[in-house]
């Protein structure tokens, strides 16, 4: 899976060549075998009861004739690949970073990170007529682009249709299975599917154009994403010094809050540094939260009664948008006498969005919505540095997601929520300020490391 992303043009035939060649090996010398063995019993049978062909001969044909079929099926699969690009088509690069609130698109030239055009989607909005999710976004971003981006302008629909491809990737907030599917289970009201496979098989309208879609974990999107910054401009150094400190042979890590916790790493083969890093997903945002100080065990057995949960909690509960909203609850009913009317009535209105609503009005000093972000960040810099152990990143740690830059006040500076959790890590704080770390301030970082994956996928086509 992985692999298709950072193969060589040549190196990816190279390896069709040695499977086509391996399996055609195995046939010639299954059928030989066969022929061998089917004398060898007709020799028998002749000499001995005279009654059927040995069951050895047969298995071994069986064998050969399952060999063929499966040499076909590769050189099938090659051929196709192969006829996937048109080399007299217009390739063109569609990322996708989907969300259960949102879909964001661009649009690109192979090659370039600047993009022709960018739209988000409401996917409550898109999603309430379309028969699928392709027809709900991704058709009327397609229709975007050719009303929009002058070369598609001057072509027209129909001769766009004729001279234009597309191979796409699309960061999906969910598990990817191997069949490049994914459920997402906060899109929609009761979750919704997306499938890479039938998106290149439709040939509705401007959807033919789509050649090839992958679909990876929306944090794979996030790890390629930091790869594609530029740390001068669009990180801020949460240890002074990170920068100089970075290891580009060493573990990266991505840490990232927004609507949940997303966690993921990468590396680099020490074999063939020259293909670069590998992201890998992981589900690290649902590992356990462990309070810290007697409120915080008072919070963790509040969110177990209110989870219905008896030993444990996920800390996603805490570290993200709807944890920041579970923290307040807390909160407010354990202190009734500090809530402050007007927030309390906006956030009880404010569905999905409660979690805004209370970074909106943390800046007032001792309210109770200053205190939930206060132990959110602790809890947010607690779980970073937990990874840091993990991996040593000394690649670096990159803390993404929406909840940073909004609430970079309580994450920014030594004295901070964030980072006295971050550094309270006992007889390892020596190895964890030695780890470089960096608040990445751009929110478009899925969207971008959507591309590089489609670059990839490109690349590998």
């Amino acid at each position: 899976f992985f692999q298709k992303f950072t193969q060589p043009k040549a190196e990816s035939s190279k390896r069709k060549h040695r499977s086509s060649c391996a399996c055609a090996t195995s046939l010639f010398f299954l059928v030989v075998v066969s022929i061998s063995s089917m004398s060898h019993s007709s020799w028998c049978t002749a000499g001995g009861s005279g009654k059927g062909v040995c069951p050895f001969s047969v298995a071994l044909f069986a064998g050969s004739a399952f060999s063929y079929l499966n040499y076909v099926r590769l050189r099938s699969k090659s051929a196709v690949a192969k006829c996937c690009i048109d080399e007299h088509k217009q390739t063109y690069i569609i990322a996708g970073d989907i969300g259960g609130t949102n879909s964001r698109f661009a649009l690109h030239r192979p090659g370039q990170k600047d993009p022709l055009l960018v739209h988000i989607y409401p996917n409550e909005e898109a999603l309430k007529t379309a028969p699928t999710y392709h027809h709900a976004t991704l058709m009327p971003f397609l229709k975007k682009c050719l009303a929009e981006v002058d070369e598609w302008k001057a072509l027209g629909e129909k001769e766009v249709l004729s001279q234009i491809q597309i191979v796409g990737c699309l960061a999906t907030a969910g598990p990817v299975t191997t069949n490049n599917d994914v459920f997402m289970v906060n899109l929609g009201e009761n979750g919704g599917s997306i499938d890479g496979n039938e998106i290149e098989q439709c040939q509705d309208g401007l959807l033919s154009l789509v050649v090839r879609c992958k679909l990876v974990n929306d944090f794979v999107g996030q790890g390629y994403g930091v790869l594609d910054l530029d740390y001068d401009k669009e990180v801020i150094e949460l240890l002074p010094g990170s920068k100089a400190k970075m290891n580009d042979l060493a573990p990266i890590c991505c840490v990232g809050a927004g609507t949940g916790l997303g966690e993921c790493f990468l590396t680099k083969s020490s074999l063939a540094t020259k293909l670069g890093y590998e992201c890998y997903p992981s589900e690290g945002g649902h590992a356990d939260y462990v309070p810290r100080c007697p409120l915080e065990v008072e919070l963790l057995d509040y969110l177990k009664r209110k989870f219905s949960s008896d030993h444990r909690i996920s800390v996603e509960r805490v570290v993200s948008g709807r944890g920041l909203a579970n923290v307040y609850e807390f909160l407010a009913q354990k202190f009734p006498t500090k809530v402050v009317k007007s927030v309390h009535e906006e956030f009880l209105n404010a569905g999905d969005q409660q979690g805004r609503v209370i970074g909106v009005n943390s800046s007032t000093e001792g309210s109770l919505a200053q205190q939930a972000v206060q132990i959110m960040c602790a809890a947010y810099g607690s779980e970073v540095g937990n990874a840091a152990l993990k991996f040593i990143p000394t690649g670096g740690m990159f803390v993404t997601g929406g909840l940073a830059p909004k609430n970079i006040g309580m994450i920014q500076g030594e004295d901070s929520p964030f980072m006295k959790a971050y550094l309270d890590k006992g007889r390892m704080n020596g190895l964890i300020e030695s780890i470089p770390i960096f608040a990445v301030m751009n929110e478009d970082v899925g969207l971008r490391g959507a591309r590089v994956c489609a670059e990839r996928e490109y690349n590998a086509m």
